[in-house]
């Protein structure tokens, strides 16, 4: 076929399709016979209602007015001012790269025609009606006051009985009458009353969280009335049925977004299966021999109790348990004392540690330089606690946390029970971010947005393992996560973090109005409510004595005034003046009435001059104190800082760059699509029948512990693997994304994962699983092949060397000292800021209570613990770092409290013997676990005489008065100890 002929068989085939131009004599195209499939065939696939690319939806009539995020893409009758035109006429759209063929001239002019004519369509689709809301319409102005009016004008208060958050509601007005005019913006009250400055009131602009509308935002307001106020329906962005736009099935077949696959642990050579206790050991021997590599040999009973001790309880074994083990000779004496340690107390305190880290746990709100204290954010800490404790399965531990509140009816339930109590108090754990919006001046959207970014951020890191904060702004450039995703898990959490309706941290519970009430539950059991009222009534009757103290205080001045006074009058009228005072006015005689007429003004002291009194003053200010903190006891009943769903979120949209003034899409409640089959909602429903709950936080926590999860159970586990063996199967423990280390071990992962979730969610389960296996049995021997072929110990050829966290180290000495006081729970303990710059922990008698009792503030923290990498929270701490710098050792042995607790331990030692050689013995065992070598005994028992002998000679000039030669000397050498490496490391 020649040229000539393809172009006109072309031609003709073009000419006989549906989107030809018609004749001139002809009506103009319309959208549904010309326009509809062209945009079909050649455009929605990337521009439609679920994908939006550029924020433009051509699936339909209301999405090409909408237009895009470049604005409007139509201008009715004139093509060239239309984006639409245009990019199809420069042959922009579709992109050269993602497309079958361009547009044919025809299809180019059938749309330039339509537009022309003014967009006609066949039905009673008026175009002028859908520019003029795609102009402006509720969908842009309903934000708009929900931003700038709300607060006042809302969902908790309605001013002036206005309701400005809908149509309708400002079409009914308030007291006033209506708030618009539709069609007359002139006529509008609403914008009559920002014109003139009075909306928002500027007197209260600061203390509801508002800014006055800006210009834009006020000529936009204008130009919505003055179009008759045109509104869209618009349906919430949440899964379909249909596959979803953003994330490919292709996206979800990345190694973590796979849910885990059990694996069985992989059959061994016979010399490699000799030295396997558990699964784990066939997992990591098999690696190791793709390695060339192998185990190390096991640790010695001595350096594996220790390990256990402190891995499990973050503190050295007493010198008796030391022996006692030692001397067991049980083949089974390893595993009691792993279960002896499970059960220990200490247990919840160590691990719980480690969650409060993750969850960000502090005992003030930071963002601020008051950094103001968060009075009962302890009783998060100490659920915590209790639950690793109990080993509360890891499921219901997420599912307190996360939706506490919407697991029973705490406002209608009678009694009130303790698991009620702790389903609340868990909800702290959404309450732990940094919050600076306690004051009026920064409690704006802004500042509330910023709170919210931090718990989502906390939450994706520490339970999905995600890093989701990236979408806030934008769709995340390396995993699967649109923005779109991260306004869904927003609108989760709007029940109880709604930036329209917020709770400030630092309000009084029952004292503040609506929006601006506290974040305090006072629910009590009834055991709580009987002690409360028996304390109640024990303090009323404390300040009733001391009120009495204070009359009597009063009555003594004064009688001391009239006794002085009467002894300047003649004796003859003390009798009678006497008896005056105390007879009331109304009763005296004549003659009373002359003495009082002359005398009484004398004799007697009003309340001021009492108070006045030289011998009042003192005395009574200390009755005053007493009394005021008796008061401020009183009125502290039990608390719970808690998070609450309220039960009418407002509507969340797309933050377009993460700006709040720039509302895009409308979204509903979700979680992340590539977690998910991409199809099925987040099933949301009230959590009982008339609850005023909107059960997401629910929904998500029960989607959460499903047990195929793809990320719930690996990421705990590894967070558990990671405290054991110094890092984790995988690295990141906060990241299993693509910028995320993969797993060294992924069958491993997976197998343990299973088996969380198969041994119903116990982290005890994990911790018995984990320590009795060969990997952890061995010893920390780094040998050269070793170094060159394991550099990192990725493959567990060795136990890893690793030195005592913060805690652990003030802990320890406390605990070698004698003076680690064991009292839990309660309020935290306070701390002293020197003038120094240092800031160190106040005991109670001589002892002090363990570090996860120190009150953690974020801007006081113990110089000690920070020394030793103790983080700020900020938001929270998912990996702490290991520094090791010269200011640790300094620290440790210069610091005053430091050589105080050598002392204590000295004294400790010299209790059970005087003789040096016992004393080395003992002071070895009580530090480092071990008796002394005989070097070390012989070395230690020459220097403590030698101190000895020489300070008999000549006293050294620092150190207690108090203490002996010999008592100084033995400092010295326990001070030594607690300087040494090994105090400081575990092998």
């Amino acid at each position: 076929m020649t040229t000539i002929s393809c172009r006109m068989f072309l031609s003709a085939v073009v000419l006989s399709t549906a989107c030809v131009v018609p004749a001139r004599s002809e009506e103009p195209p319309r959208y549904e016979t010309h326009i509809a499939s062209i945009l079909r065939e050649n455009c929605v696939r990337c521009h439609n209602a679920q994908e939006m690319k550029a924020e433009l939806d051509l699936s339909g009539p209301r999405g090409i007015f909408a237009g895009s995020e470049s604005g409007p893409i139509i201008e009715l009758g004139d093509p060239d001012k239309s984006l639409l035109f245009e990019v199809l006429h420069d042959d922009l759209m579709p992109p050269e790269d993602d497309r079958e063929r361009p547009l044919a001239r025809q299809e180019i002019e059938t749309i330039r025609s339509w537009i022309a004519a003014g967009a006609p369509f066949s039905g009673k689709i008026d175009p002028r009606e859908l520019m003029a809301a795609s102009e402006v319409n509720n969908q842009d102005i309903e934000p708009l006051l929900l931003l700038r009016c709300a607060t006042c004008h809302g969902l908790r208060q309605q001013e002036g009985g206005l309701d400005v958050r809908t149509k309708a509601s400002l079409l009914q007005g308030g007291k006033s009458g209506p708030a618009i005019v539709l069609g007359k913006p002139q006529d509008s009250l609403l914008l009559k009353r920002i014109h003139a400055g009075e909306m928002p009131p500027n007197a209260l602009l600061i203390r509801a969280g508002v800014r006055p509308m800006a210009s834009d935002e006020v000529a936009q307001l204008s130009r919505w009335i003055e179009l008759s106020a045109p509104e869209v329906e618009v349906e919430p962005d949440i899964a379909s049925s249909q596959p979803d736009p953003l994330v490919s099935d292709q996206d979800r077949q990345f190694w973590s977004f796979q849910p885990p696959r059990p694996a069985a642990p992989p059959v061994l050579k016979e010399s490699a299966a000799a030295v396997q206790r558990t699964p784990i050991d066939a997992f990591v021997l098999r690696k190791l021999q793709e390695q060339n590599l192998e185990l190390s040999p096991a640790a010695d009973k001595r350096a594996l109790m220790r390990r256990a001790y402190f891995d499990l309880t973050g503190l050295p074994p007493d010198p008796d348990e030391v022996q006692a083990y030692l001397a067991d000779s049980d083949p089974l004496a390893y595993e009691k004392l792993i279960d002896r340690l499970l059960e220990s107390p200490r247990y919840g305190e160590r691990w719980g540690r480690y969650w409060l880290d993750a969850a960000g746990y502090a005992d003030s709100e930071g963002k601020r330089s008051a950094d103001p204290i968060r009075p009962y954010a302890y009783k998060y800490r100490d659920y915590v606690i209790r639950a690793f404790n109990s080993d509360k399965p890891y499921d219901r531990f997420l599912l307190e946390q996360l939706a506490g509140d919407e697991l029973e009816d705490y406002e209608n339930a009678d009694p009130i029970t303790p698991q009620i109590v702790d389903n609340l108090v868990a909800t702290g754990f959404l309450r732990m971010a940094p919050d600076g919006t306690g004051s009026d001046v920064v409690n704006t959207v802004a500042e509330r947005l910023e709170v919210v970014a931090d718990e989502i951020d906390i939450f994706g890191s520490t339970v999905l393992g995600l890093s989701m904060k990236c979408a806030r702004c934008h769709s995340h450039k390396y995993d699967p996560l649109p923005q779109r995703d991260y306004y869904r898990l927003a609108a989760v959490f709007k029940g109880a973090f709604d930036e329209h309706d917020w709770l400030k941290p630092s309000s009084v519970p029952g004292q503040t109005k609506s929006n601006m009430g506290g974040r305090y539950l006072e629910v009590m059991t009834p055991a709580e409510k009987s002690q409360q009222e028996e304390r109640t009534a024990a303090i009323e009757a404390d300040i009733a004595e001391q009120n009495g103290k204070l009359a009597e205080l009063a009555a003594r001045i004064r009688q001391q005034h009239r006794d002085e006074e009467l002894a300047k009058l003649p004796a003859v009228l003390h009798e009678d003046l006497k008896k005056m005072l105390t007879t009331p006015a109304a009763e005296r005689t004549a003659v009373q009435q002359y003495l009082a007429k002359k005398f009484e003004q004398t004799l007697a002291l009003d309340d001021k001059q009492v108070k006045a009194a030289e011998g009042y003053q003192r005395p009574a200010l200390a009755i005053t104190r007493t009394i005021k903190q008796l008061e401020g006891e009183k009125q502290s009943q039990p608390k719970i800082r808690a998070l609450w769903d309220r039960g009418e979120p407002s509507p969340t949209y797309i933050y377009v760059r993460g700006d709040f003034r720039q509302q895009g899409r409308l979204v509903g409640p979700g979680v992340p699509s590539v977690l998910t089959d991409g199809k099925t909602p987040l099933a949301v429903q009230p959590p009982w029948p008339g609850a005023l709950k909107s059960g997401r936080r629910l929904a998500l926590a029960k989607w959460l512990v499903q047990p195929d999860h793809p990320l719930t159970a690996r990421v705990m586990v590894n967070r558990i693997w990671r405290h054991h063996f110094g890092r984790g199967i995988v690295k990141s423990v906060d990241n299993f994304g693509a910028l995320g280390d993969r797993p060294t071990h992924p069958e491993l992962l997976d197998w343990l994962a299973c088996e969380f979730v198969r041994q119903g969610w116990s982290v005890k389960a994990m911790h018995r699983l984990i320590m009795c296996s060969a990997v952890y049995r061995q010893s920390s021997l780094l040998t050269s092949d070793r170094a060159e072929r394991d550099p990192e110990n990725a493959w567990l050829s060795r136990m890893p060397l690793r030195r005592l966290d913060a805690e652990e180290v003030r802990d320890s000495l406390l605990e070698v000292a004698g003076k680690l006081e064991e009292r839990p729970f309660g309020r935290p303990d306070a701390v002293d800021v020197r003038g120094d710059g240092l800031v160190t922990s106040i005991g109670d008698k001589g002892s002090w209570r363990r570090s996860i009792y120190l009150r953690q503030r974020r801007r006081e923290m113990p110089s000690l613990l920070e020394t030793f990498d103790m983080p700020q929270m900020n938001p929270a701490c998912q990996e702490r770092p290991t520094s090791t710098v010269a200011q640790q050792s300094l620290y440790l042995m210069n610091n005053g409290a430091i050589r105080g607790l050598s002392q204590h331990f000295a004294e400790r030692v010299a209790q059970h013997t005087a003789d040096p050689s016992g004393q080395v013995a003992l002071a070895y065992l009580t530090a480092l676990s071990r008796p002394p070598t005989a070097d070390e005994l012989s070395l230690g028992t020459e220097t403590l005489l030698a101190l000895t002998e020489q300070w008999r000679k000549s006293p050294p000039t620092t150190g207690e008065a108090s203490l002996t030669v010999e008592q100084l000397a033995l400092a010295v050498f326990c001070h030594t100890l607690m300087n040494s490496a090994e105090f400081l490391y575990i092998d």
